[in-house]
């Protein structure tokens, strides 16, 4: 029976993706749809992925499939027939196209089985999932864009928002989609009459989100095909301006992508214009934050003197010093101002 997950270390893998030389493409892509044995699906197409050599990150469930993957640009082609016959499902499945993509977004290939493809927290058994919202294609963003009566919603967590977002969206901030979704409702009671349009980065919190704000009694909603990416790349495709302002915060190594020139966010240690996501080299921090060059260069690239001094001790401390500290997805939020630490460095008599 084939090994149907992987056996090599990280950092070798790493290495061998970085010693690479023939390009990649970063694709990205999801479907809702039902999947009766979801462990059998998972475990045939790690065998599928495996022979074309993707790398990535794919997430399936009973309710559909999540994924984000590197594929040898020659073997591009190839991997769409194979997902377009895998399941009749997946027959024409959109691919969004990375836009700002070194080929390096991934190195080893994990497909899990989860209970939800995105973790959205409905425990309603009436909600219905298909009864989503208008899909909007580019033209017909730009042209609600500029329609008075619509109200753009960020589906995204407060982390991408900050970096990247169509001007006068309404931003849902929390750190999880699950968190979002009930928020959404409650804020936008107002604007209950007015169009709801909606978006992410690909188009799979949105159509979801869209299809809960229905549920939720919201009839004008609508929510961008293919989301952030695809909008960005039909637009370039028919010379349409592109009003999607700064980065699109992307869940790989690139950590995002630019779709315009704009820069609208800010150093979280001093402040200066930067959108460039990093996390704290102290392996025992590895806050998400936004660090600039100069900042980077004085607090060796670590999000406080803390962490820097905790980075120079000896690996062998360093480990003692993280053992039993709770170190999950850390994130800083800009709404605290400028970046602080409050981690607590045991001394050595503790």
């Amino acid at each position: 029976m084939p090994v149907l997950h992987n056996l090599v270390s990280n950092e070798e893998l790493k290495a061998r993706m970085m010693a690479e030389t023939e390009p990649r493409t970063t694709v990205s892509f999801y479907k809702y749809f039902t999947i009766d044995d979801p462990r059998a699906f998972r475990d045939a197409l790690y065998i599928a992925l495996t022979r074309l050599k993707v790398f990535g990150r794919v997430y399936v469930a009973a309710e559909g499939i999540n994924a984000q993957v590197s594929v040898p640009a020659s073997q591009y082609e190839t991997m769409k027939a194979a997902l377009y016959d895998f399941h009749p499902a997946l027959d024409n499945l959109r691919m969004n196209i990375a836009l700002d993509d070194d080929g390096k977004s991934f190195w080893v290939l994990r497909l899990k089985v989860r209970d939800r493809i995105v973790a959205d927290g409905i425990t309603d058994d009436s909600f219905d999932a298909s009864d989503v919202g208008a899909y909007l294609k580019a033209a017909e963003v730009n042209a609600m864009l500029d329609d008075p009566q619509a109200v753009f919603v960020d589906m995204r967590n407060h982390y991408e928002y900050e970096v990247g977002h169509f001007d006068n969206a309404l931003e849902i901030p929390a750190d999880t989609f699950r968190d979002q979704l009930p928020m959404a409702v409650d804020m936008l009671q107002q604007d209950k009459d007015k169009k709801i349009v909606m978006y992410c980065t690909g188009g799979i919190r949105c159509e979801k989100a869209s299809a809960w704000m229905r549920h939720n009694g919201y009839e004008n909603v609508y929510h961008i095909e293919g989301g952030i990416i695809e909008y960005a790349r039909r637009a370039r495709e028919q010379g349409l301006p592109v009003r999607f302002k700064g980065k699109n915060f992307v869940f790989d190594e690139r950590m995002g992508e630019r779709i315009s020139e704009d820069v609208i966010a800010n150093c979280h240690q001093c402040g200066e214009p930067c959108d460039t996501h990093v996390n704290c080299l102290n392996d025992g921090c590895h806050l998400l934050f936004i660090q600039c060059p100069s900042c980077a260069s004085k607090f060796n690239h670590c999000c406080s003197p803390i962490c820097m001094e905790e980075l120079a001790l000896p690996p062998e401390e360093q480990r003692a010093r993280r053992a039993g500290r709770e170190n999950g997805n850390k994130i800083f939020n800009k709404s605290r101002g400028l970046l602080s630490t409050t981690m607590h460095i045991p001394s050595p008599e503790e």
